[in-house]
């Protein structure tokens, strides 16, 4: 078993229910190896965390920028609370070394633990609404993500990968990238697509995804990284 004291001391704050914050890191995999565990999965949490996220990080966004149209704000959320972002956030914080998975899960180190690891942030938000109200929940949210928000706006990380190669794309070079799946393996309900990023002939980047928008993003994120723009 973790010692989740060790992670209550790096986090600064112990909670009254020791259970919400083992459920928070107890991943539906764990329960399927210990069945006699009594557990509960952090999904119902995670449902939880997420309503919170959204309403801390808005009201937050709303004071900031008094100006911008529901438009922008939206996207600024969106960039702020997004997978990658919210996993960055839990690295940070260690918690991947707290994980309950299973044998299989814990060997996994790509995009599906990345998912993982946003899917407990979003359960320990959860966890301490419900161990100690909003306010804690929100000074929380407030210390792990709202100092990326000049960032996001500032350098346009609102804007999705794909919009952003188009536009600095026409810019520079006056070419509308395209993409071209070149690979696709798995079941129909597990997928993994193979996407390349053209200009031109030109091919900047191949990306992965579970579905061709998200493999097609990827490539794009990559793109831009391999032109440095």
């Amino acid at each position: 078993m973790v010692d989740l004291a060790a992670f209550e001391t790096k986090l600064g704050y112990t909670f009254e229910g020791k259970r919400l914050l083992e459920t928070a890191f107890t991943h539906r995999s764990y329960l399927n190896e210990n069945k006699a565990a009594g557990r509960e999965h952090n999904e119902r949490l995670e449902f939880l965390g997420d309503a919170v996220l959204e309403l801390v990080v808005t009201e937050f966004l709303y004071a900031k920028y008094p100006e911008k149209p529901e438009g922008d704000l939206t996207s600024y959320r969106a960039a702020l609370v997004n997978t990658v972002s919210i996993a960055d956030a839990a690295t940070k914080l260690g918690m991947n070394e707290y994980l309950l998975l299973s044998r299989g899960e814990s060997k996994d180190t790509g995009r599906a633990r990345m998912i993982i690891l946003a899917n407990a942030f979003e359960a320990l938000i959860g966890a301490l609404y419900l161990d100690s109200g909003y306010e804690t929940a929100k000074k929380f949210i407030a210390d792990q993500l709202f100092h990326k928000t000049d960032d996001v706006v500032e350098k346009r990380l609102w804007q999705d990968a794909k919009s952003k190669l188009q536009e600095i794309a026409q810019e520079k070079q006056g070419i509308t990238p395209t993409y071209q799946v070149m690979s696709q393996s798995g079941p129909d309900h597990d997928k993994t697509f193979l996407v390349g990023a053209f200009i031109g002939t030109e091919r900047l980047a191949t990306g992965e995804g579970r579905s061709k928008q998200e493999a097609e993003q990827d490539a794009a994120q990559k793109a831009l990284a391999a032109k440095g723009w």
